[in-house]
């Protein structure tokens, strides 16, 4: 009996463990409440993070391999935009396309080329979305990029509008 015993307790503290350094690990993933300090960005950073603010994404996708067939329509509503690690960008956003509609924050690679940020995401998992394989980038008032879920992919760009103020 006292084996039985010394085993559950074992068990229980090994679950908890599992439990804490998942908890960790996910916090970590997702950058939940931490932030760079604003001060500590570099301009370009900066001129990103605030481009971003209160901005929709506003465009059309494609479908490769649907030929002969007009792009669907595409949002992204972002609240915020926050450098959460070194190359790790949260976005606050509301993703919008068909008859899907999600609000999340999403933390996912931003790498510069020159003056240019790219979302570079390659087999990265994004919690009840799936895993996703993509490359966006942001010039001006535009985006433009490719992305791929599972085997389907294919094209996606548009403006980069402020939205109304309340």
């Amino acid at each position: 009996m006292a084996i039985v015993g010394r085993f559950f307790r074992l068990a229980v503290v090994l679950v908890l463990l599992v439990l804490m350094f998942g908890g960790g690990w996910v916090v970590g993933r997702l950058g939940l409440g931490s932030t760079v300090p604003t001060a500590s960005l570099t301009d370009l950073e900066r001129q990103f993070s605030d481009r971003m603010r209160n901005a929709s994404l506003v465009g059309y996708f494609t479908v490769s391999g649907r030929s002969r067939r007009e792009p669907e329509e595409d949002r992204y509503d972002i609240s915020s935009v926050e450098k959460v690690a070194d190359d790790r960008w949260r976005f606050n956003v509301r993703m919008r396309h068909g008859t899907f509609d999600i609000t999340l924050p999403v933390v996912v690679p931003v790498k510069w080329v020159d003056d240019t940020p790219v979302v570079t995401l390659t087999d990265w998992t994004i919690p009840s979305l799936g895993t996703f394989t993509c490359r966006v980038l942001f010039h001006g008032d535009r985006y433009a990029g490719t992305w791929q879920h599972g085997p389907t992919g294919g094209l996606m760009y548009g403006r980069i509008e402020k939205q109304a103020q309340p």
